[in-house]
């Protein structure tokens, strides 16, 4: 069970190398970006949490450029994506840089993935919104075909390429851990099937204990260890006894949320708040 923190936007204000080395210093377990590469200024989609899409969400800095300069300040803190938006990106490219990041890393990368909840961003780089997490998962095995094998091929419906060579190959083995995140009704099946996590934000610990005896059902069912399967709870408040009854209710990892400052100073300061508020 551990603890790992999020970074705030505007996401590129501050330097990931500042903000991954001063979390590594005070305990947290991992640290994690996420990615919105634009954000539609004309949009008719229905923002998750309700309400306007906040404009902040056009401020995030490329993750993998991120966490690759984290990576190189650190030695222990793993490195996350919370998440890839990966309808929006190639899958063949993809994998190349988080075997990078991985290798470069000393293997501490975490796949963090979503579908998207934007229609209109994912339509302008070319995903299929109303089928993304089909096209999500046949990306993903794309991902662990050039990830595992000397001589990858592919022929599905939105991938489709001969044998190619593609290295280096990531350190983790067969990979780095696939974490699926958000509520979709069929998040616990898909990770049980294909995924290794699962990342969501917006809930209880009731609600994750439920989800824990649920995962682990179906896990069994499919011949899975359950234990291999993890339960990440993604950008809650850093409130110490949230976290732990979070824990205590069967997740593996939580990670808390920062909120935005404009100085390393007033950052340091407040992650050491919340390191003592929330690290045991």
């Amino acid at each position: 069970m551990a603890v790992g923190t999020s970074i705030p936007l505007p996401a590129y204000t501050l330097d990931p190398a500042f903000m991954a080395s001063t979390a590594e210093k005070l305990g947290f377990e991992s640290i994690w970006y996420a990615e919105h590469p634009i954000l539609p200024v004309q949009s008719a989609s229905q923002f998750p949490s309700g309400g306007e899409i906040p404009w902040t969400y056009a401020h995030f800095a490329d993750p993998y450029i991120a966490l690759a300069r984290a990576s190189g300040a650190t030695s222990t803190i793993k490195l996350g994506t919370g998440i890839t938006l990966v309808p929006e990106r190639n899958p063949l490219m993809l994998a190349k840089e988080i075997a990078t990041l991985d290798r470069i890393s000393g293997g501490r990368f975490m796949f963090g993935i979503g579908a998207g909840w934007n229609r209109e961003e994912t339509e302008i780089f070319g995903g299929d919104f109303d089928h993304r997490w089909t096209q999500t998962r046949e990306a993903v095995d794309v991902m662990k075909e050039l990830w595992t094998k000397d001589e990858a091929e592919f022929h599905g419906t939105y991938y489709d390429f001969p044998a190619v060579k593609c290295n280096p190959k990531p350190i983790q083995k067969p990979h780095p851990p696939v974490i699926l995140g958000g509520l979709a009704r069929r998040v616990l099946q898909r990770v049980a099937t294909w995924g290794d996590g699962w990342l969501p934000n917006r809930i209880t610990p009731q609600e994750v204990e439920a989800s824990r005896a649920r995962l682990d059902e179906l896990a069994t069912a499919r011949g899975r260890d359950p234990k291999s399967l993890s339960i990440s709870i993604y950008g809650q408040a850093p409130d110490g006894q949230l976290v732990q009854d979070l824990l205590n209710a069967g997740a593996d990892r939580v990670v808390v949320r920062p909120e935005h400052c404009d100085t390393e100073e007033e950052m340091a300061a407040q992650l050491e708040r919340i390191a003592e508020a929330v690290i045991k």
